[in-house]
């Protein structure tokens, strides 16, 4: 069983402590089985005290990291000054301990202390928008993006603030397991089954107006349309607003254009299909709602930087392949990879800008 070990240090904040448990513990196999085993520990073995008004108890001491196959590092109270040691001795006696290959994974502020240990010089990584400025100040060798969800850089993987963090552990389901598997864990949750790494970190406004009709309603008819041409007219139609304004709407709610969303929808739909079905490309792309093979390929190769057939190959074996920065396998040859001819470094900033 792949255990994680969540290592909450002084100052961490509860919320997020959690998610790797939520998430990682409600994973399940075909016949039920455990895929995680998700332990907790603190430096010492002894209660650490949260950003809140109250400490947790926790049942291990950092030994265990020597045991994890994925570390997780939750953020904590960081604090004004720049100078602040990040990684005080216990702590690089601690990941002294890790395991060559260990994975390891930073949520909002926790990028300080992976940055401070030398796991990010000359890599992609992200942390919360507001702290981008300062992290880039301290950590100049880091490649900072402060415009994209979570960067999967294959061994160390860096999420932005909060709810970022259920969309990285969802990406790590994901990665390791398949979508049915993610897709599931995130229904038991109730939260999104899949916000790519590459969309907006904040919009202007997400949430309406109390008083406003949304769109949400007929987003998610839209889901049970996908397999046929829609419209903006009759997105708009159904919402009973006019474009202008169903466009307008749409764009505060969820942050990108009634088209974007589309086509992120299908290209979702489309790997779910690849991965539980034996269908031709050609069915698997009229299902998804992109008419042709040759359309869904080129909608796969801007997403993952595979074509549908490479990814359906290395998904259904359940291979559990290190990723880039755009969630594609990382040891796929530069003849498969040519097509989309992006660096790993630069993918996510792409991304973002499509979002």
């Amino acid at each position: 069983m792949h255990r994680v070990v969540v290592l909450a240090l002084d100052g961490v904040y509860p919320f997020e402590m959690t998610i790797p448990v939520r998430i990682f513990d409600t994973a399940e196999g075909a016949d039920g089985e455990r895929l995680y085993e998700v332990i907790t520990c603190s430096l010492d073995g002894g209660p650490v005290r949260t950003s809140a008004d109250f400490s947790v108890t926790v049942a291990h001491a950092a030994d265990v990291l020597a045991t994890a196959d994925t570390l997780v590092i939750p953020p904590f109270a960081c604090g004004p000054d720049e100078q602040r040691d990040w990684l005080p001795e216990p702590l690089a006696e601690a990941f002294a301990r890790l395991r060559p290959g260990t994975r390891t994974v930073s949520i909002c502020t926790a990028s300080y202390v992976l940055a401070a240990a030398g796991f990010l010089d000359g890599r992609p990584a992200t942390t919360h928008w507001n702290e981008a400025a300062r992290f880039q100040r301290v950590f100049p060798q880091v490649k900072v993006d402060p415009g994209v969800l979570f960067v999967d850089d294959g061994d160390v993987l860096t999420a932005a603030g909060v709810a970022a963090g259920v969309d990285l552990c969802l990406h790590l389901v994901r990665r390791d397991h398949g979508s049915e598997v993610a897709n599931r864990v995130a229904r038991l949750c109730v939260v999104p089954p899949w916000r790519e790494g590459g969309q907006a970190q904040f919009i202007e406004r997400p949430v309406p107006e109390p008083s406003a009709a949304t769109t949400a309603a007929t987003r998610a008819w839209a889901l049970g349309e996908l397999g046929r041409p829609l419209t903006l007219g009759e997105l708009a139609a159904h919402a009973r607003m006019s474009v202008r304004t169903f466009s307008r709407r749409f764009r505060d709610e969820v942050g990108m254009t009634p088209g974007q969303w589309l086509a992120q929808q299908r290209v979702e739909h489309a790997r779910r299909l690849l991965e539980t079905t034996d269908w031709p490309v050609d069915r698997v792309a009229g299902e998804a709602g992109f008419g042709t093979a040759a359309s869904l390929r080129q909608h796969m190769a801007a997403t993952t930087g595979v074509s549908p057939m490479a990814y359906r190959q290395t998904f259904r074996a359940q291979a559990s392949p290190s990723t880039d920065g755009r969630g594609r396998p990382a040891d796929f040859s530069s003849s498969t990879l040519s097509a989309s001819s992006a660096a790993s470094s630069a993918t996510l900033s792409s991304a973002a800008g499509r979002a």
